[in-house]
């Protein structure tokens, strides 16, 4: 299992540097800090905390308390941490104010850098209309004078982006870091994965570390699959189950359409119908704007649209975190066969879909490595700064991947290609199939555009390999969001997967 902190390298520099800058001022900095439900907020301040070797106060919120239990709470923990040099003169009965908690706050800052975070802050702002008023008022009055790193927590995306609104009080008094999933290469190094095992673990778990912690060491993802099988209490389920009656917790329209995005619909029309009711499908009127505020408030859909050199339709939508698709997928499905005490028929039913959907879920994964791959200056096209796919209104063809200049409307076609993630190699069929379907591209250049190959298992050998211009495996995907990747040769790519 995960017993050691791992990765959160940049986050962890990006606070030092913002503690650094309060030794060296003597003013105050604040950090909202957002991100899903088990991504790891809490773990990494609190590894923050513990490194930094100084004073720190670790207040959480409690969903559902009243404003006076807050601050009661919160004057109990402020009077029990590390940060006032004598708890005692701490005030022991509170008034229930904010202001009054700020106040007290203030008095017992050291005069030396120290850190107060408060988590679950969308939990008081439900609480207290005046929180944010508060906190407001006693940041720019007593605690930005003091040398004080002010570290805000929160899952609620939306809230939290609110809370820094330019027509919210704390507008401009915060720095905002969004905190994702691990990365697949932290999740392989988490666990002990050779970089196709590493993959598979990633799109499992989404990178969450609150579900990498119950994976035991060296474990492939099937093995560990069948383990949690027999557990009806694994967070393999409970993370996303929880996450999901978090952000929906009544069966209203946005959530049909999330669970219709996550049984397979992608485009509008398909969404609308599986949505809607007896009377019909989901009107324009009523979808267009959830579907809005599901990925660009909630985060929690993702929207793809065809990249080429001329505007295309449809967007595609998918669920944006792995292990929810996968959940909504597959793993609700074997829960019900879990609470049953059916422990083998669950995994046959993980077992029985897992290739054809890890086949699609690792799409996304396979376009961000590359790019991250060109912005790093190691694939053979400099040019390129955005991969994503292409596919007309019939879908005939569809083109898992287009390395462009820009997104979703280009000037310059790099280069396109085809994703096959199963175990058998990328064969003569499979190669066929990509280059009668590249020229229909619009952008694609016969002499200059190049081919791409992402496969597990490397290229089958009735494949002529120098027909191929770069062929991406699991070992080069890991690689890309390692720190430092060597730049990509095609020719050794070739040596190696073929």
């Amino acid at each position: 299992m995960v017993s050691s902190f791992i990765g959160r390298k940049m986050e962890l520099a990006l606070l030092g540097k913002r503690l650094d800058r309060i030794a060296g001022s003597g003013v105050g900095t604040a950090v909202a800090i957002r991100g899903r439900r088990q991504v790891g907020k809490s773990r990494l301040v609190q590894e923050f905390c513990d490194r930094a070797e100084v004073p720190y106060l670790f207040f959480t919120a409690t969903k559902g308390a009243s404003p006076v239990e807050a601050v009661d709470e919160f004057l109990s923990d402020l009077r029990e941490s590390s940060v006032p040099r004598d708890g005692e003169l701490v005030p022991s009965v509170s008034s229930g104010s904010w202001p009054d908690a700020f106040r007290a706050l203030a008095a017992a800052l050291p005069d030396r850098p120290s850190i107060v975070v408060i988590d679950e802050v969308p939990w008081l702002t439900e609480q207290d209309d005046l929180f944010d008023g508060a906190l407001q008022t006693a940041w720019d009055r007593l605690l930005t004078k003091r040398p004080v790193l002010l570290l805000l927590l929160g899952s609620d995306l939306h809230m939290m982006e609110r809370l820094t609104a330019y027509d919210r009080p704390f507008y401009g008094r915060a720095d905002n870091l969004i905190l994702g999933p691990l990365n697949p290469a932290e999740t392989g190094e988490a666990l002990g994965l050779a970089p196709a095992d590493a993959i598979d673990a990633h799109l499992a778990s989404g990178g969450l570390p609150g579900i990498l912690r119950a994976w035991p060491h060296a474990t492939p993802t099937l093995q560990f699959l069948q383990q949690e099988c027999a557990d009806p209490a694994s967070p393999l389920f409970s993370v996303p189950e929880s996450s999901l009656l978090a952000e929906f917790p009544a069966p209203d329209q946005a959530r049909r359409v999330l669970e219709a995005v996550g049984g397979g619909d992608r485009t509008h029309a398909n969404i609308a119908a599986t949505a809607g009711s007896r009377e019909g499908a989901l009107p324009s009127g009523s979808l267009s704007p959830l579907l809005r505020r599901l990925v660009e408030e909630k985060h929690v859909l993702a929207m793809d649209e065809p990249m080429s050199t001329r505007p295309g339709k449809p967007a595609l939508y998918r669920i944006a975190d792995s292990n929810l698709r996968l959940y909504l997928a597959v793993l609700r499905s074997a829960q019900e066969q879990v609470r049953r005490g059916r422990p083998e028929a669950a995994f046959r039913v993980v077992e029985r879909r897992w290739t054809a959907w890890r086949g699609r879920a690792v799409e996304p994964l396979v376009r961000q490595s590359l790019e991250l791959a060109a912005l790093d200056g190691t694939l053979p096209w400099g040019q390129v700064e955005a991969v994503g796919g292409w596919w007309n209104r019939q879908f005939d063809p569809e083109v898992d991947l287009v390395g462009a200049d820009r997104s979703p409307v280009a000037q310059q076609i790099s280069f396109v290609g085809s994703t096959k993630w199963l175990l058998s190699p990328f064969d003569r069929h499979d190669l066929t199939a990509l280059t009668r379907a590249a020229p229909q591209v619009p952008g694609f250049e016969p002499q200059r555009t190049g081919l791409v190959v992402a496969s597990l298992s490397g290229l089958a050998p009735d494949i002529d390999a120098a027909s191929i211009d770069l062929i991406w495996g699991p070992d080069q995907l890991i690689g890309a969001w390692q720190e430092n990747p060597q730049p990509s040769n095609p020719t050794e790519n070739r040596t190696r997967l073929a």
